[in-house]
């Protein structure tokens, strides 16, 4: 299957918190599913992140039983900022990036790479993440707030992935001011994004959505 890239409009969305659930609700459709945090910053001993979505990962295939939260990451550092401003070194290679989930990708049906920050958070000085996204061919899942002002972030995102033409749908982690999402928010979701959906209601049928795509080799 081809991979699902998770993104965001920022930090501190539920990227993580969506490729979890994302991994329960694969693997409860017999997909054998691998993971991969291809840069984790703010790392001073394990990546928290990756090895969350690795202990996950391991209870539901086999295959990644053997590896290490070190295995499912291509570039971790202890500065808690883009990776290009945590890489002081400047190591980060986006053909790493891609080799490495080459190799991953072998030992799953369907792998989920979960990015770091949102969609023009910079690797390198001329490579951002949605660059990254693209060279991997991967469809995409945005995962966007719902706190105020979450509407300026969400549109940006979006026309960012519509002018690198990735193929990407998106939903909302009701989750910050979730009781006034309601009011200040949903409003205008509902008028120009009728079909918009959220993480606890609408992942379910967007897992069932996956089987339809066919394997794009990376």
């Amino acid at each position: 299957m081809q991979p699902l890239f998770i993104t965001a409009t920022g930090t501190h969305v539920g990227k993580t918190h969506t490729t979890l659930k994302l991994i329960e609700a694969l693997s409860a459709r017999g997909y054998k599913v691998g993971v991969y945090k291809p840069v984790e910053t703010g790392v001073t001993d394990k990546a928290p992140d990756a090895t969350l979505l690795l202990e996950a990962c391991q209870q539901v295939n086999d295959d990644f039983t053997s590896f290490t939260a070190a295995d499912i990451t291509a570039y971790t550092f202890p500065l808690p900022a883009a990776p290009f401003c945590a890489d002081k070194d400047h190591v980060i290679d986006p053909k790493l990036l891609i080799e490495k989930a080459e190799v991953l990708s072998k030992f799953c049906d369907i792998l989920l790479i979960e990015g770091a920050g949102g969609l023009m958070v910079p690797l390198t000085k001329e490579y951002m993440m949605v660059n990254l996204i693209k060279d991997l061919k991967a469809k995409t899942l945005l995962v966007t707030p719902s706190r105020l002002g979450c509407i300026n972030d969400t549109l940006l995102s979006i026309m960012a992935l519509k002018t690198f033409d990735i193929d990407f749908d998106w939903c909302v982690n009701l989750h910050e001011d979730k009781d006034d999402f309601g009011k200040v928010t949903k409003p205008y979701y509902d008028a120009v994004f009728p079909e918009w959906w959220s993480i606890d209601k609408g992942l379910e049928p967007f897992a069932a959505s996956l089987s339809f795509f066919t394997n794009h080799p990376i």
